[in-house]
């Protein structure tokens, strides 16, 4: 007789509009007010993190602070304090410890929690979770939320459904019920693109792509096909990954048409170039090499990668050496090939250490729609 397997309990936490809730909690006369954390408005600055009272009248995380200022003129525009968040950061890792040494960190406001075999000894993790959200309340003074299921994919997308402050279990009985009836733009790296493609595929919700065969998913998305025929299946083995040594940070995007180089191909670059240094700022990092990653139309893949003594670190240097990267393989190397996936990634990493909003004024065009 086989032995059942052991369900796993992960929880996943992710702290309310961190950066915009540290401010308030640090300067309380801020309480209440429509607070921005980020680049001044008539900068080209972004929206770093905006409190939910700022979020009413539709502005965003990633959202230029020029757009920020025109939708709501009386928010209370707030420069970065990367160091603060990071010490914040420190003391509400401290209270996972005490639950589990099981802890993968995402960013400076998000982690997983392996609590199967938890330090209290306490079997649910919704219970666990509710203690660890109320003592973050009680000794940090912030607001987070929670979500409980048996895998790490399916906790990150719990934690969005009662946002803010909130707390929401996926049970492995109801893990399928509820992927079916969800959009499809929940699971993790889905973007715009992937979103519009599936949506021409006549594939909105769960309950479509569960209908697809795993080849149909691979032949339209490749690598990722395997990805979205097991996530709509609840599966995700992955483990909860302690002192996670992150050795690059990357970003990529696969067409729904392939694209000459064009002006709309420079566009498509540059929203990537964004969205890297976003990440590295959530990471806290810069690094030394650059590499570009080019997918033509039929399917060959080439990479350029560029090394140098000091860190990139900046939209504009970042973006200009893409572009001369993509121009020499688009017009030298592969001419008039089109181009089926574009990326960009950073790696040899440094921690930066800066704690002023320089970097975040580099950013030109971020999708407006991405939340922090």
């Amino acid at each position: 007789m086989k032995k059942a397997m052991r369900v796993r309990k992960i929880i996943h936490i992710d702290m309310d509009a961190f950066y915009a809730s540290v401010e308030q909690l640090d300067a309380p006369e801020l309480k209440g007010k429509p607070v921005v954390v980020g680049g001044r408005p008539e900068s080209r600055g972004v929206v770093a993190a905006a409190s939910y009272e700022v979020r009413k009248f539709g502005v965003r995380s990633a959202m230029p602070t020029s757009r920020a200022y025109q939708l709501c003129p009386q928010a209370i525009f707030v420069s970065p304090r990367f160091a603060r968040y990071k010490e914040v950061s420190s003391q509400i890792h401290e209270i996972f410890k005490q639950y589990t040494d099981l802890i993968e960190p995402l960013s400076l406001d998000e982690a997983w929690l392996d609590v199967t075999d938890n330090k209290i000894g306490e079997p649910s993790a919704t219970r666990l979770a509710q203690q660890i959200k109320q003592q973050i309340r009680q000794e940090v003074g912030l607001t987070c939320s929670a979500g409980i299921s048996y895998n790490k994919y399916l906790a990150k997308i719990a934690t969005e459904e009662n946002k803010p402050d909130g707390l929401y279990a996926i049970p492995p009985e109801k893990a399928l019920t509820f992927i079916r009836k969800m959009n499809v733009r929940k699971i993790p790296y889905v973007g715009k693109v992937t979103a519009k493609k599936l949506e021409d595929l006549g594939i909105t919700k769960g309950e479509h792509l569960y209908e697809k065969s795993e080849d149909f998913l691979v032949e339209h998305f490749g690598k990722f096909g395997h990805d979205l025929y097991q996530r709509v299946r609840g599966i995700d083995h992955r483990p909860v990954m302690v002192n996670r040594e992150r050795k690059s940070i990357s970003t990529e995007n696969t067409y729904a048409q392939d694209l000459p180089y064009s002006d709309e191909l420079l566009e498509e670059l540059k929203q990537l170039v964004a969205d890297l240094i976003k990440r590295m700022e959530r990471q806290s990092m810069e690094g030394r090499t650059l590499t570009l990653k080019v997918k033509f139309h039929d399917f060959l893949q080439i990479t350029r990668s560029i090394s140098k003594d000091d860190d990139f670190s900046n939209f504009e240097e970042i973006y200009h050496v893409c572009q001369q990267k993509l121009h020499h393989v688009c017009h030298v190397e592969f001419p008039n090939k089109p181009i089926r996936l574009l990326g960009v990634g950073i790696s040899n990493l440094d921690s930066f250490h800066s704690a002023n909003v320089a970097q975040l004024d580099f950013f030109d065009i971020l999708d407006e729609t991405q939340t922090c």
